[in-house]
């Protein structure tokens, strides 16, 4: 059997009053349609096919060079002319070979719609040509509606401006979520009309005309409301922001994960992580985050892109950003390690130190206010308040090397490139711009000048 999936994605999404086409919002980091794309390549599908419209080549430019890239196909929707219209774009370009062969109709502002779900609706599908995900829900208020026989046999889907009063009272919905045969879907479809109260072709006519062929119409309901529920504006695509969030915060809770406030915790990307992790409230985790044993997240801190050893301890508003920690390594609070930086065991960078494409070795620390960027730093080594490692010369970045056991006095300015050996002691105000020998005294400040009978400027009249 060939499983090809469509995912609908033409919408503009007028309600959302953005300029970016509805389905490239994003929940959880990353937009809608990828959460989409993610759960039907899950699903081993031969071909995943994108109808777009509105915004077509910012979604195309999202997936270039992605993972699914070459898995992926797309069909353009001209002109808003309804779902089954919307799908019959993408038909030229799926095979049908045999009756085994299916289509998985999805939708990319409907993020949430699970693996397990896709897979059981596709399973009970398999000896008819036609399955429906459906819905019970106590206000089906503008959404299609399930219409069955006496015989609990689905025939039709009525949409509720079409529908009869006696049809509205139904509460069992159309999550618009369908699998069909290849073969049957392309007949299907070419028999849709458009005589209806939005002038539009429904995708959810096929229904009737699967009856009217003598098929019998597979359905599965699903009990998760959130996980078909569609985003037409900002306060939907919060609600499931949230939903989706608390998901994530009892997932940790439940393999042990010490979580002060599971309303208070982001997890925008894939967390990976050891025993006993402590995560403080107001945490956001972005991209790919590993996390070692004993581990512990202060408040207020935003984490992304990074691989953190065991028994580091992160401090209230400290920003990791691409950076790796070593075991045991005290950050913060109010730190920034930017992309590049890689900090053996036992370091320690206090409040307002920032780093960037710095490699600093077991146990040195740099305990508060200064700058450390495009550097090497050996072991043991002191960075003292209001360093700054001068790496930029207005045109190209420049290196600044420090061996063990060197130390920087307050306020010191390396000017780089510059190198100073094992044992270095840098005195506090100098300004260093040339290498220094192992075990020397560095000092390069003016000499001062003491001005007796000086008198300060006073006020004008």
């Amino acid at each position: 059997m060939r499983l090809d999936v469509v995912i609908l994605a033409a919408g503009k999404g007028t309600r959302m009053h953005s300029d970016i086409p509805k389905v490239m919002h994003k929940l959880a980091g990353k937009p809608m349609i990828e959460h989409v794309v993610d759960c039907a390549a899950s699903l081993n599908a031969d071909a995943i096919h994108l109808v777009v419209g509105h915004g077509a080549d910012l979604i195309r430019d999202h997936f270039a060079g992605s993972a699914f890239a070459e898995q992926l196909a797309y069909a353009t929707q001209e002109q808003q002319l309804g779902t089954g219209h919307a799908v019959q774009q993408a038909m030229p370009s799926l095979p049908a070979r045999s009756v085994e062969d299916r289509v998985l109709i999805l939708y990319g502002d409907v993020p949430l719609v699970s693996q397990d779900t896709l897979a059981e609706l596709i399973d009970c599908a398999s000896s008819a040509p036609l399955g429906v995900l459906t819905l019970f829900t106590e206000n089906p208020e503008g959404l299609g509606r399930i219409v069955r026989d006496d015989a609990h046999a689905l025939t039709a889907i009525v949409e509720e401006r079409d529908a009869s009063e006696q049809q509205r009272g139904i509460n069992e919905i159309n999550t618009g979520i369908m699998v069909a045969s290849a073969i049957e879907l392309k007949d299907w479809l070419s028999r849709l009309s458009d005589d209806n109260a939005q002038g539009e072709y429904y995708l959810t006519d096929i229904v009737g005309l699967a009856v009217a062929d003598g098929h019998t119409v597979e359905s599965l309901t699903t009990g998760d409301e959130f996980e078909v529920q569609g985003v037409n504006d900002k306060l939907q695509l919060c609600v499931l922001e949230r939903h989706f969030q608390m998901i994530q915060a009892q997932a940790l809770l439940a393999t042990g994960v010490t979580v002060m406030d599971p309303t208070r915790v982001d997890i925008r990307g894939d967390i990976s992580y050891g025993k006993d992790l402590s995560v403080d409230i107001n945490v956001i985790f972005e991209g790919v985050v590993k996390m070692g044993n004993g581990v512990s997240i202060g408040a207020n801190c935003l984490i992304k892109d990074a691989e953190i050893g065991d028994g580091v301890t992160l401090l209230p508003g400290t920003i990791i950003d691409g950076a790796t920690i070593g075991a045991n390594a005290s950050i913060g609070p109010y730190a920034r390690l930017r992309p590049g930086t890689e900090l053996a065991a036992q370091v320690k960078i206090g409040n307002f130190v920032e780093t960037k494409k710095a490699k600093i070795g077991v146990g040195s620390k740099a305990n508060h206010l200064a700058y450390i960027g495009d550097a090497v730093i050996g072991s043991g080594s002191n960075i003292g308040a209001g360093t700054i490692f001068c790496n930029y010369d207005g045109v190209n970045k420049h290196q600044t090397v420090l061996g063990d056991d060197v130390f920087i006095g307050s306020n010191g300015v390396l000017v780089a490139p510059v190198q100073l050996e094992d044992g270095v002691f840098v005195a506090a105000g100098s300004v260093v711009n040339t290498d220094a020998p192992a075990g020397s005294l560095a000092v390069g400040r003016a000499k001062q000048r003491n001005i007796s009978g000086w008198k300060r400027p006073s006020k004008k009249d």
